[in-house]
């Protein structure tokens, strides 16, 4: 129970404050899950009863178009992964969540959360704030691919998930901002490139 309270207390400090009481409630419906590298925690077809929260490792979410799987999410430590539409209608999944790490997720089971929320304000809250952030971070992903050129939205998931690049294979990181492996690879020379030149024409500090 002590691990699923420090769980409960991490998620309430990223993602909305909770009483003592309401850090009880939640670690009480957390449900511990371990999955190794490339295990399926979601197979397509199946309906997201849970939504997880990733206290290690990382997962990345996917589909299958024209033969091909088309990278959508990847959730790391901190981050919640929850296929939205399956998950609010508890109706089968088109995605698939896949371990790219060894993984212990938490997961908050639908039919308790539904259930706590009914009776606690503050669930009802943290529910409505995850949903918020999933929701927000969907539009803004959705925007990037929409109104960015290429070099635009590598430099975007440089600056606001590294931890994507350093840690998830170059295959999906390129699935996942819509351009083939051989264009990432050329952005990506092109901005050590540019970052190497800035570096050597900036003016030295040394007397």
């Amino acid at each position: 129970m002590d691990l699923r309270r420090d769980v409960a207390r991490e998620i309430a400090r990223i993602y909305c404050r909770l009483s003592p009481s309401g850090i009880e409630a939640l670690s009480e419906i957390l449900v511990p899950f371990k999955y190794s590298k490339g295990d399926v925690v979601l197979p397509e077809g199946e309906t997201c009863r849970h939504m997880y929260f990733v206290e290690r490792g990382m997962v990345r979410q996917y589909y299958y178009k024209g033969g091909r799987d088309v990278t959508e999410h990847f959730s790391y430590e901190g981050r919640i992964v929850i296929c939205i539409e399956s998950f609010l209608k508890q109706e089968p999944s088109r995605l698939i969540v896949e371990a790219l790490e060894n993984s212990r997720l938490y997961g908050i089971p639908y039919d308790a959360l539904q259930e706590l929320a009914d009776e606690n304000k503050e669930i009802e809250l943290l529910f409505r704030k995850i949903m918020e952030h999933a929701l927000i971070s969907s539009q803004v992903y959705a925007d990037s691919q929409r109104f960015e050129n290429a070099t635009e939205r590598y430099l975007r998931l440089l600056n606001t998930k590294p931890e994507i690049l350093l840690r998830a294979p170059m295959l999906h990181v390129a699935s996942y901002l819509q351009m083939s492996p051989e264009t990432l690879s050329r952005v990506r020379a092109a901005h050590l490139e540019e970052s190497k030149k800035e570096r050597s024409e900036k003016p030295s500090t040394e007397s």
